[in-house]
């Protein structure tokens, strides 16, 4: 059964804790964090304090505190992130000048380590790494911001990053994030995705409950 993580960049900031309370209580696995720095992409969002704000609520409902870092030199941040909660820490292959050591940073600092691409990167760049990885999160927008259109081709980069992952004999996990709504879920979780990024999908729906059955649905 596909794992579904709200991103909580479409979510009410003014009643976050509520939301994030509200959104497990419907169903979701995860709960995704996009954080940005505001020179990796030009937004600015979530720092280490937000993610420490809500981690006894995730852990509490047994969720996972999923955090995307859209930062430059995210080795220095990441034992930050790590201690206020998160459990699973993504980096960008564009960000990172030294790719396996700061997946090893992640791993060493207690949290499980993912590897991030943009939609123009070659799914080639990533391929020497995904044996230190135990998640490659497939971006099908541009990263920064919320709501985005999805971007043509993404079912095949999907299917790609299967292929790859096949080949290699591994076992991570395919994450995929941007403009998934429950009428195009199937298309990737049939493409090879386990995890469902959804941000807007859920956080604008009348009802979390039905919009993550309907993610899940094939």
């Amino acid at each position: 059964m596909a794992t579904i993580a709200p991103s909580i960049l479409s979510a009410d900031f003014g009643r976050l804790a509520d939301e994030v309370r509200a959104v497990t209580a419907a169903g979701a696995d995860w709960i995704h964090v996009d954080v940005m720095d505001g020179h990796f992409v030009p937004p600015i969002t979530f720092g280490p304090l937000i993610v420490g704000a809500l981690a006894d609520r995730v852990h509490d409902a047994g969720g996972i505190l999923d955090v995307h870092l859209m930062i430059e030199r995210p080795e220095q941040l990441i034992p930050e992130f790590v201690r206020a909660g998160a459990d699973r820490v993504t980096v960008h292959v564009e960000a990172c000048a030294d790719v396996p050591a700061v997946l090893r940073v992640v791993r060493q600092e207690g949290a499980q380590p993912g590897l991030a691409l943009n939609p123009p990167t070659p799914l080639e760049r990533v391929q020497p790494f995904l044996g230190l990885v135990d998640m490659l999160l497939v971006m099908t927008v541009h990263p920064g911001w919320g709501g985005q259109p999805i971007v043509d081709g993404w079912q095949s980069r999907i299917a790609r990053a299967r292929q790859l992952r096949a080949e290699a004999g591994a076992h991570f996990l395919i994450e995929v994030d941007g403009g998934i709504k429950p009428h195009n879920a199937h298309e990737a979780l049939d493409a090879g995705a386990d995890v469902l990024v959804a941000g807007s999908a859920v956080f604008e729906s009348a009802d979390y409950g039905a919009t993550i059955r309907g993610l899940r649905a094939r």
